[in-house]
């Protein structure tokens, strides 16, 4: 059975917490301060998984350049879920269903930055390449303070032939980018959505942008030029909140 370790105080709470992937087992720095672990430790108790001493160098060494706080939990093999099965799960709330479908990012920082964000706006669901692209890792479960356990995420073989599916499922595509022809604040989001935010040197790719129903645009009144992709996805789910919260 493939596991994948999960690195830092948050993340491993928040996989005991959830409860949606088994953890086996949790290693914790020899001479660490217990107190910072303490309520870790003690779901691990209760729930019987064992914890390990282990030497701070076998902590490196298992989760090399990572920021693992002493701490990392030994758990199974991320699941992704099925792309229909995401569908099934939008449609829960019709209307206001809202996915992010994701352009070859390949940056982890960024992916579990969109990942927490997602989570924080009440997001669906994201789908994700599976070539070309950041998968979920040891470094995307940290950048996501373990919020990755709370949303779902579908890998696709090819994004196009997603889009046209969420397309004939009613969805509208809408398509990110600096050039957008329609302001975020002036689009009408209350319709089943689908978001598309493009890699961070290139965009969406050609095919991909002529999937889409609309692309919008975050207005700038200062001097840069654009925003990090995962900074510029915070802002979008955030005014589609404020609307449909609004409505």
């Amino acid at each position: 059975m493939k596991k994948h370790l999960i690195p830092g105080l948050h993340s491993v709470k928040e996989a005991l917490v959830s409860g949606r992937i088994r953890v086996h087992e949790i290693w914790i720095s020899e001479g660490r301060d217990p107190a910072r672990a303490r309520e870790i430790l003690e779901i691990a108790r209760q729930t019987r998984i064992p914890v390990i001493n282990q030497k701070q160098e076998v902590l490196n060494d298992a989760l090399p350049g990572t920021a693992h706080q002493g701490i990392i939990a030994v758990a199974g093999e991320f699941a992704y879920i099925d792309l229909e099965d995401l569908i099934e799960i939008s449609k829960k709330s019709p209307g206001q269903g809202l996915l992010i479908a994701i352009d070859h990012i390949t940056d982890e920082g960024n992916l579990g930055a969109i990942i927490r964000s997602a989570v924080f706006f009440g997001v669906q669901g994201i789908i994700i390449p599976k070539d070309r692209s950041a998968q979920i890792t040891q470094n995307v479960i940290k950048r996501s303070a373990g919020t990755y356990l709370n949303i779902p995420v579908a890998r696709v073989v090819n994004l196009s032939r997603a889009l046209d599916l969420l397309r004939d499922e009613g969805f509208w595509i809408i398509g990110t980018a600096g050039e957008g022809t329609e302001s975020i604040y002036c689009f009408d989001w209350h319709r089943d959505t689908v978001l598309v935010l493009g890699s961070e040197d290139k965009g969406m790719g050609h095919m991909i942008r002529n999937k889409c129903h609309q692309i919008v645009g975050i207005p700038s009144s200062g001097n840069a030029e654009s925003l990090n992709v995962s900074v510029a996805c915070g802002v979008i789910l955030s005014e589609i909140i404020r609307q449909r919260g609004e409505a």
